[in-house]
């Protein structure tokens, strides 16, 4: 099925898919350790929001060792070039030690960037720039984009107008400066990707179910926290939909209910745009194994299979 030579382990697809549970028992089975793939999960004090679920780490059989979550403070710029430094070194600890690293996320490119290798600009994030950026249009923001720099318009995920603020945020601050970029020796990375799927209907309940829990568990308290702590707003606003929603709902603009059906709907199309990007990334030359209804055993026999392990 797959070379021997496998020496990393993906597990990625929507939210709540159970991708992280599926990545714990993959990582107890075969000797491995988690590496996060969340672009939010860095940031300390964001645990419900960004469903860190750090309890599915303490098993029977023991703790599964994590990383690249917690690292750092909300009001800290954390960039991807950050992210793909703090991986690859991360990944080599692990292999350092004889143990498997097992990627689990949904943040597709965060995953495509350590992967494929990306080349990431090392360029400071711009919060007065990005608010007046966000204001903009959608299709205002893609053709400025496009006049700028064609290949960075080419490269950007285009269905996340967060991404296209960076990229234009890239382009006009290479006009004036020169661009650092990222590790130029990243490791060898020879990955076996499993996505996990599930029929539409099945995924949607799921999220219903786990955003009733998250706000029953205290959701709004810990954003209400998060106001509290002084973060700038339009900084809050580019944590996530949880954040922005919840937010709405505390300042008075929409009602508890309003806020609940806008967040359930947001978090649909969240889990069809990262359906879309996983099944891009096979379009785009990385093979994947779908995993359906995250089943462990399925998973675990592909694994076997495919001769990835931890030394």
């Amino acid at each position: 099925m797959a070379s021997p030579s496998r020496n990393c382990l993906v597990i990625c697809g929507p939210t709540a898919s159970g991708k992280t549970a599926l990545g714990v028992a993959l990582a107890l089975e075969f000797g491995g350790e988690i590496l996060s793939a969340d672009s939010r999960q860095v940031y300390r004090g964001m645990d419900i929001g960004t469903g860190k679920d750090l309890d599915e780490y303490d098993t029977p059989r023991g703790a599964v060792p994590y990383h690249l979550i917690d690292i750092r403070a909300p009001g800290e710029i954390y960039t991807l070039h950050h992210y793909q430094r703090d991986f690859y070194a991360a990944f080599r600890d692990i292999r350092a030690r004889a143990r498997l690293p097992v990627v689990v996320g949904g943040t597709g490119l965060y995953i495509e960037a350590v992967l494929r290798r990306y080349r990431i600009p090392n360029v400071p994030e711009d919060p007065e720039l990005r608010e007046g950026l966000m204001r903009a249009g959608a299709d205002d923001l893609l053709l400025r984009l496009r006049e700028l720099d064609p290949a960075l318009y080419r490269s950007t995920d285009r269905s996340s107008k967060k991404r296209v603020v960076r990229a234009l945020e890239v382009a006009l601050y290479a006009r004036g400066h020169e661009i650092e970029w990222g590790d130029e020796n990243p490791p060898p990375i020879e990955p076996l990707v499993l996505a996990v799927r599930w029929p539409r209907h099945e995924l949607r309940a799921r999220i219903d179910r786990r955003l009733g829990e998250r706000l029953a568990g205290g959701m709004i308290d810990e954003v209400e926290r998060i106001l509290r702590s002084g973060i700038r707003r339009d900084r809050f606003d580019l944590f996530g939909m949880e954040y922005r929603h919840v937010a709405a709902y505390l300042d008075g603009t929409v009602s508890r209910r309003e806020m609940e059906q806008n967040l359930r709907r947001a978090i649909h199309q969240l889990a069809k745009r990262q359906e879309t990007w996983f099944r891009g990334m096979e379009r785009r030359g990385i093979p994947l194994y779908w995993i359906d209804r995250a089943d462990a055993a399925r998973a675990a026999d592909i694994v076997r299979k495919s001769g990835a392990q931890s030394s």
